[in-house]
C-alpha cells in the first residue's frame, strides 16, 4: 500500500489483483469502516460480492451512523456527521455510490450540488443568558502565551506525547478563549482528553482556523446520515451480492502469530442464538472493526432518564480477546475503561410537534428551521450552561417519513458531573422532558411555558458510555496498525485503528482505515489518497497565523523580542519579493 495525490491516480482505476478470484473477506462491522472495505473490495480490488461477508451484531447496518424510526419511541438519532471538502478517501468512495433519489448521480454528485446551493454559515454560534447571542465578532481571544502554547505543541514529535492530557499542556488562559469554545464544542474536546489527538487535529485542521466561529467549512447530508450515506451503500453492496449476516455476534478471531506472521484461523461467533465457528484459510481475508462509541447503548424517554448500567459490549469483548493473543493488536483497555465521570455520555432527539418553540429558534440562528435550509449548520454552543449544553438542527425534514408539523433537534452536554442550571440534576439523571426543558430554558422560552411545550414533545435521552473513548489519553501502539506486522489476512478497521496522521470521530478516518486495509491485504495498485497536507503549506499557515492573533498584523503580533527584531530586519529584506507577497495575501501586511 502506498500513499499518493492528484488525480493522476484519482481517476485510475488498478489492474485487478493476483490471485483475488480464489480469495473471499470476512468484515466483522457493518459500520461506514466496514461497508467502506466492501466497496474497495468489489471496486478496486474487484472481487466478486459474494465473496464478501458482512457479519453485524446489530438488525440493521451503519454502526454508530445512524437515523432511525423506532415504533415504540420515535425518531432517534445518536449524533451527526460534520464533514469538509478535503476528506480525500469519503470522497472517493461516495463517487462510486449511486443515489437512491436518482440513480443516474453519485452520492457525491447529490451532495456537492445541496452544498453548493445551501452552504453552511453559522449566524448563532455560541449563546448565553437564555438565548442571547454572544458577540465575539469571530475573534479567538487567545493569548500570545496560548498561541505560543498551540505553536509548541505542533513543533512536539508525536511520541513524546504519550498519555498527556491537554490540561497538562495548555494553561488556564487557554481554557478561558473562545478558540477552546469553539473547538471543544465542535470536536467534543474534553480538557482531560489525549494530547496526541489534540495534535493531530491542530495539524489536519489547520485550514479551518478562520470558521471556527461560523462553521463555514462544514458539509451536510439533506437527511439523517442513515438514509443519506448508509443506506445508499448498503444497497449498492446488496445488488452487487455481497452477503449480509445481521444478529451475529463475533466472540473471537483466532489467530496464529507463529513464525513472525499473523494469519486468522478461525471465527467464533453466535448468529441467530447459534454458536458457530467459520473456519479460515491465509485466502480468507479478515477485518476487524476493534471497539465502537457507540456501544452499549441505552435508551429513554419522556419520562424516563436512560439506564447508566450497561455490559462491555460484543465489539470491546472480541478486541479483549483478539489483543490477549498478540501485543500488536493494542490494548483496549485504555479506551474503554476508567473513563472520566465529567464526559459527554448523554445526548437527546427532541421531536417538536407545533411550533411554539420556531421563533426563539429563528432569533438565534436568523432561519425559519421549516424552510428546507440547514438550520444550525453544526452546534449551538451555550456558553454559561453548567453542562456546555449544546444543540443541532439539520435541513428538515431530518428524516424522510417526517411529518410537515414535526421539528427534530439534537442536544448534547460535554459534562456529565454537574447539575444543570435549569433542572437541578446531573445530565444523566434527567428523563426526557426534563432534557427538553432545560434545552428550552437556555434559548430564552418563557419558564410558564416550557413544561407544557416540553411535555407536548418527544425526547428520546441516549446514554452512550464510550462516546468520548476515542480522545482518552494514549500511547504509541495502543491502537493497533490497519495491518499489523506480519499479517497476511488479518486487518483492523475503523476508529480504534491506527494510521497515519489522520484524526478519529471522523467519517474520513473509518473509510481511510477500510480502503488502507484492503489494497494493502490485496495489494491493489492505485494510491491511497494523501492525507490533505495543510500543515505543509505555507499559506495556510500564514492564514492560521493571522486568525490565531485575531487578525492582526505581523508588525502587532507580540513576539519575543528577540525575534521581533529579527521580524522586522527580515521584513525590510523581503520588500518587493514572493514572501512579501504571500504575507500580504495572508493580511499579516
Amino acid at each position: 500500500m502506498y500513499r499518493s495525490n492528484g488525480n493522476y491516480e484519482a481517476f485510475a482505476k488498478p489492474v485487478k489483483p493476483e490471485g483475488v478470484d480464489n480469495k473471499s473477506a470476512y468484515i466483522i462491522g457493518s459500520g461506514l469502516a466496514g461497508l467502506a472495505a466492501a466497496t474497495f473490495l468489489v471496486r478496486d480490488g474487484q472481487m466478486k460480492g459474494n465473496k464478501i461477508h458482512i457479519l453485524e451484531e446489530l438488525g440493521l447496518a451503519g454502526g454508530s451512523m445512524d437515523g432511525i424510526w423506532n415504533e415504540q419511541k420515535g425518531y432517534i438519532i445518536r449524533g451527526g456527521r460534520e464533514m469538509e471538502p478535503h476528506f480525500e478517501t469519503l470522497w472517493d468512495l461516495f463517487r462510486s455510490i449511486p443515489s437512491l433519489e436518482n440513480p443516474d448521480v453519485s452520492i457525491l454528485d447529490e451532495f456537492y450540488w445541496l452544498n453548493k446551493k445551501d452552504p453552511s454559515f453559522s449566524k448563532g454560534r455560541v449563546i448565553q443568558d437564555r438565548g442571547v447571542e454572544l458577540p465575539t465578532e469571530g475573534k479567538l481571544t487567545l493569548s500570545q502565551a496560548s498561541v505560543q502554547e498551540i505553536l509548541d505543541l505542533c513543533l512536539t514529535p508525536e511520541e513524546d506525547l504519550n498519555d498527556k492530557k491537554i490540561n497538562e499542556v495548555f494553561s488556564k488562559e487557554f481554557f478561558d478563549s473562545n478558540f477552546w469554545l469553539y473547538w471543544s464544542t465542535m470536536f467534543a474536546f474534553e480538557p482531560w482528553a489525549s494530547e496526541m489527538e489534540m495534535r493531530r487535529y491542530l495539524m489536519r485542521f489547520v485550514h479551518h482556523i478562520d470558521s471556527l466561529s461560523n462553521l463555514s467549512s462544514l458539509r451536510f447530508t439533506k437527511y439523517n446520515q442513515y438514509e443519506s450515506l448508509i443506506k445508499p451503500i448498503e444497497t449498492f453492496l446488496k445488488n452487487k451480492g455481497v452477503d449480509f449476516q445481521y444478529n451475529t455476534e463475533v466472540k473471537n478471531v483466532k489467530v496464529d502469530t507463529s513464525n513472525n506472521s499473523k494469519v486468522a484461523t478461525d471465527i467464533e461467533m453466535i448468529s441467530e442464538g447459534e454458536e458457530k465457528t467459520i473456519d479460515l484459510t491465509d485466502q480468507d481475508l479478515v477485518f476487524v472493526t476493534n471497539g465502537s462509541i457507540t456501544e452499549s447503548t441505552t435508551y429513554g424517554d419522556n419520562n424516563t432518564p436512560a439506564p447508566v448500567e450497561h455490559e462491555l459490549g460484543d465489539s470491546w469483548t472480541l478486541w479483549e480477546n483478539l489483543a490477549k493473543q498478540d501485543p500488536a493488536f493494542g490494548h483496549p483497555d485504555k479506551f474503554c475503561k476508567n473513563i472520566p465521570e465529567e464526559n459527554w455520555v448523554i445526548s437527546a432527539t427532541i421531536t417538536f410537534k407545533d411550533d411554539r418553540v420556531v421563533p426563539y429558534i429563528q432569533k438565534i440562528s436568523k432561519k425559519d428551521p421549516h424552510s428546507g435550509s440547514i438550520v444550525t449548520s453544526g452546534p449551538v454552543s451555550i456558553k454559561d450552561s453548567n453542562w456546555l449544553y449544546g444543540y443541532s438542527i439539520s435541513r428538515q425534514p431530518h428524516f424522510k417519513a417526517q411529518k410537515p408539523n414535526e421539528l427534530i433537534v439534537w442536544v448534547y452536554g460535554l459534562f456529565s458531573d454537574q447539575p444543570g442550571n435549569y433542572i437541578k440534576k446531573k445530565i444523566t439523571e434527567c428523563t426526557g422532558i426534563e432534557l427538553c426543558e432545560e434545552y428550552l430554558y437556555h434559548i430564552g422560552v418563557p419558564e410558564d411555558q416550557i413544561k407544557d411545550i416540553a411535555e407536548s414533545a418527544n425526547t428520546i435521552p441516549a446514554h452512550m458510555p464510550y462516546i468520548t473513548s476515542y480522545f482518552m489519553p494514549r500511547s504509541v501502539g495502543d491502537r493497533p496498525k490497519v495491518v499489523p506486522e506480519g499479517s497476511k489476512n488479518l486487518a483492523f478497521i475503523g476508529n480504534f485503528s491506527e494510521t497515519d496522521r489522520d484524526t478519529v470521530f471522523t467519517t474520513e478516518y473509518s473509510v481511510r482505515t477500510g480502503m488502507e486495509a484492503v489494497y494493502t491485504l490485496l495489494n491493489v495498485d492505485r494510491g491511497v489518497p494523501e492525507v490533505f497536507d495543510s500543515s505543509f503549506d505555507v499559506r495556510v499557515l500564514m492564514d492560521a497565523l493571522y486568525y490565531l492573533n485575531d487578525k492582526k498584523k505581523i508588525t502587532d503580533i507580540k513576539l519575543p523580542f528577540g525575534e521581533r527584531m529579527v521580524a522586522k530586519k527580515g521584513l525590510e529584506k523581503i520588500k518587493g519579493t514572493y514572501v512579501e507577497q504571500l504575507l500580504k495575501n495572508a493580511k499579516l501586511l
